[in-house]
């Protein structure tokens, strides 16, 4: 049976796509490289722990092969978005079979295919990336995003009912029939569900409540929760019904649950309105954490420790994500893990 195994488990590498121009980069010119420079200093914090593969669209291969640190292996292939984490394969392994690696190709139609998005292109990504992983490629019917999940690598997994039961996602979908298909690709025996995610991401270009921005495992009942403490933002009633909604899912189950609060930064809003800045959004590496910054010192700082004591010692390092956030997601949702495969 196939198993995603936790984020913690040791990785092969870190797989990426490099922006391209389009409605997401940017209209300026300031804009635009902004998002190249912001891209490329994920990619280089990642290269400190492990090796990194970089999806590139043909029209920006100069730019990339100028910005990238040659360690960096490129991929060429044709994308219209870049959110690695959402347009990519999830890739798990089989403990039966070591070695072996596996790439789930959901299906990915730009969040909903709302009207403004591009992502035809980038909806052949998790086949294409899986084929060059050399994994076997699981082809789901199921429209879904990596940042819409998060599994403890020992059976269950995070899910909100806004994503996977999103009538322009999965208009015919129920919870058992998704629950099944988690099973079948990623081994998740138990799914905890959520009623939503935070709510920018409700807004015109979010992804409708992903979990990776609100909750995370750090280790098998053990879950980071974005935690905004300021009763001014929406999101504080937001965080204290998932917070409920986890404890009440465990208790149910007989399980001890163990939860890590992450405080949001302390800005509320920017030039768009409310914010969703949040350090759940983190990507965990071999031996360290990429953090996303919000350029509050105090605050990046409390989310490092947090983190490096969250995850056993490991050490946090921060990227200002500020122009991630700005563009609709953060660090986790521009990387996607590949895991190590076992081997006898």
């Amino acid at each position: 049976m196939w198993r995603m195994p936790a984020e913690t488990a040791p990785h092969d590498r870190t797989w990426m796509a490099f922006p391209r121009e389009g409605l997401t980069l940017g209209d300026s010119d300031a804009e635009r490289e902004e998002g190249y420079a912001t891209w490329t200093a994920v990619a280089h914090a990642v290269l400190e722990f492990e090796p990194v593969t970089m999806v590139v669209d043909p029209s920006e291969m100069t730019r990339a092969r100028r910005m990238l640190d040659s360690s960096i292996e490129i991929l060429e292939a044709p994308i219209d978005e870049f959110w690695m984490r959402d347009m990519g394969p999830t890739f798990v392994v089989d403990p039966d079979r070591p070695g072996v690696l596996g790439a789930v190709d959901w299906i990915f139609n730009g969040w909903g295919d709302p009207a403004w998005a591009e992502w035809r292109k980038s909806a052949r990504i998790g086949r294409i990336a899986g084929e060059a992983a050399g994994a076997e490629v699981i082809s789901s019917l199921l429209v879904a995003e990596g940042g819409g999940l998060h599994v403890d690598g020992a059976g269950t997994v995070l899910l909100t009912d806004t994503v996977q039961l999103d009538p322009r996602r999965n208009p015919y979908a129920d919870r058992a029939g998704v629950e099944a298909e988690m099973l079948r690709t990623l081994g998740a025996e138990r799914a905890v569900w959520l009623s939503r995610g935070l709510t920018r991401d409700y807004d015109e270009f979010g992804t409708n409540g992903h979990v990776d921005i609100v909750a995370a495992f750090a280790d098998v009942d053990h879950i980071l929760l974005h935690d905004q403490r300021d009763a001014a933002h929406p999101d504080h009633e937001v965080t204290a019904i998932i917070r409920r909604e986890l404890e009440e899912a465990y208790a149910a189950d007989g399980r001890a649950l163990r939860i890590t609060s992450l405080p949001a930064p302390a800005t509320l809003r920017d030039d768009d309105g409310i914010v969703d800045w949040s350090y759940v959004n983190h990507l965990v590496v071999n031996g360290g954490v990429i953090a996303c910054g919000f350029g509050e010192e105090a605050a990046d700082a409390e989310a490092r420790e947090i983190l490096t004591e969250a995850y056993g010692g490991r050490r946090a390092v921060t990227v200002d994500a500020r122009p991630l956030f700005a563009r609709g997601g953060g660090i986790h949702c521009i990387t996607q893990q590949q895991p190590s495969t076992p081997r006898v």
